[in-house]
């Protein structure tokens, strides 16, 4: 724990000031244009407070294993969405974080943005915003488009697709063709008020793939600043010894991402730390029950710091992410804890003390 905390400050300490020395130390003029293009403090800070306080979701529907399955033309499958955005609504959640793909986008870009816009008008019917996820660095490598392989039993997340994944994530002259879809999927929907943030890129460097994702980061900043949309932008921190990734993620954020699956006490440090950039905070990953980061300890915290609250999963399907992450279960059965997940799939809560307490804390 100590050597986690001396990583996190030595890198929240490289930060330096801020906005003020941001245009100093990136390099050259597309980072000189997206640190000039940066939200500042006091802009963040009325669009933070101009909304509720966020709480919600990672989500995905149950039918789908992962994001081509939930985008593409012949699995879309709106009536679960909005079936399961209701049990969502129905305990106070606000806002969901969803997952795009290029693939998806590739395939059929017309058809993509009509569905991204059917999903965002059914959450909308339901009171939820939406946080965008473009790009991914986490599970499998080698995303392909068309049916999509079914669940490994007893696997947690078996289907996940990384985006661009291996070794796109890392060629330079095959990223830059993303362009064109970033900035069509933005500029479609930058004055939609059913999109309340741009997260850019989800976990870059995981999956052993480290600072080879630095430059895919920075074009995906540029490329969104270049559109300027009314929503902020924003790329999560989550290993706290990246500190080349985490610098750049940071000084470019609109608001301050991050991803915890820690127990209460260091959740409320890594909290402190992260107040440091003096920006709003929305942890967009949290709630692991089996690693003692549960509704019951960490909800209610965020609550209190004024600190946005979207937890991984809603309801146990396809992706079996109530599984651990290394800890399979062969036969299929079920945990004798879930990891995450709030709902079953015929819609019960997975624990009624879980679900009253979320209420609770939204108003419900």
């Amino acid at each position: 724990m100590k050597k986690f905390f001396l990583l996190l400050a030595a890198v929240l300490l490289s930060f330096g000031g801020f906005a003020q020395k941001v245009k100093v130390k990136t390099k050259g003029a597309a980072a000189a244009t997206v640190a000039a293009q940066r939200w500042t403090p006091e802009k963040a800070w009325a669009w933070y407070r101009g909304r509720p306080w966020m709480s919600g979701a990672n989500f995905i529907p149950s039918t789908a294993i992962n994001q081509l399955e939930m985008w593409q033309a012949a699995t879309f499958d709106p009536t679960t969405i909005d079936r399961e955005l209701g049990w969502a609504q129905s305990i106070g959640f606000n806002t969901m974080r969803v997952f795009l793909h290029s693939l998806a986008y590739q395939q059929d870009p017309e058809g993509f943005k009509k569905r991204v816009d059917q999903y965002l008008g059914l959450a909308d019917k339901h009171g939820i915003g939406t946080i965008l996820v473009f790009f991914d660095d986490c599970w499998n490598k080698d995303p392909k488009i068309g049916q999509q392989p079914a669940p490994k039993t007893g696997v947690h997340n078996s289907g996940w697709m990384q985006d661009p994944g291996e070794p796109n994530s890392r060629d330079s002259a095959t990223f830059v063709k993303l362009k064109p879809y970033v900035q069509d999927v933005i500029t479609r929907f930058k004055n939609d008020k059913r999109v309340i943030l741009w997260d850019l890129y989800n976990e870059p460097g995981n999956s052993g793939k480290l600072t080879t994702s630095l430059p895919l980061v920075r074009n995906v900043f540029a490329w969104a600043r270049a559109v300027n949309p009314d929503q902020p932008l924003t790329i999560g921190l989550w290993a706290w010894d990246y500190e080349a990734l985490n610098s750049y993620q940071a000084r470019n954020s609109d608001v301050i991402t991050y991803h915890n699956y820690e127990d209460a006490p260091m959740h409320q440090r890594v909290i402190e730390l992260l107040e440091t950039h003096g920006r709003p905070l929305v942890c967009t990953e949290y709630m692991a029950r089996t690693r003692n980061s549960r509704f019951a300890t960490i909800m209610p915290l965020l609550k209190k710091q004024n600190v946005g609250a979207i937890n991984w999963g809603l309801v146990d399907g396809k992706t079996n992410t109530k599984y651990q992450w290394d800890t399979p279960i062969a036969d299929g059965s079920d945990p004798v804890e879930w990891f995450h997940e709030v709902f079953r799939k015929d819609g019960a809560p997975y624990r009624q003390d879980e679900t009253d307490l979320i209420k609770k804390l939204n108003g419900k």
